[in-house]
C-alpha cells in the first residue's frame, strides 16, 4: 500500500530544457534499483517546468529514496540544470491506483 510521496518541482535554465528532459529519462534506470520506490514519474509541466512524483509504502522507503542515487544525481546537477533549487514537497497519499503498464499494440 502506498502511504507517502514526494513531489519535486524543477525549473530548467533557459536553453537547456531538452537536457533536463534527458536527465529525467535517465533517472528511471537509477530508481528501478530502489525496491521501496513503488511509483516514479519524471514529468514536464510546461516549456521549462518539470517535476518528479514518486511514491512509497512508508517513511523508511521515502527516506531511502532521498538518500539514493537519483537524489544524489539531482543534488550534483542542480546548479547546472536548474534556474533555482528544486522544491521538494512531502505528501501523504490518501488514495492510489497502480496497474500493470499497458503495452502498445504492434
Amino acid at each position: 500500500m502506498i502511504k507517502v510521496a514526494l513531489f519535486v518541482r524543477l525549473e530548467a535554465k533557459l536553453g537547456i530544457e531538452d537536457e533536463v528532459a534527458r536527465f529525467l529519462r535517465q533517472g528511471l534506470s537509477l530508481v528501478q534499483e530502489e525496491p521501496s520506490t513503488v511509483a516514479w514519474f519524471g514529468i514536464r509541466l510546461g516549456p521549462s517546468s518539470f517535476g518528479i512524483f514518486d511514491a512509497f509504502p512508508d517513511e523508511a522507503g521515502r527516506q531511502a529514496h532521498l538518500s539514493g542515487a537519483v537524489a544524489a544525481a539531482l543534488r550534483e546537477r542542480a546548479s547546472d540544470l536548474f534556474s533555482k533549487p528544486p522544491s521538494i514537497e512531502k505528501a501523504e497519499v490518501l488514495a492510489s491506483k497502480l496497474a500493470q503498464q499497458v503495452k502498445k499494440a504492434a
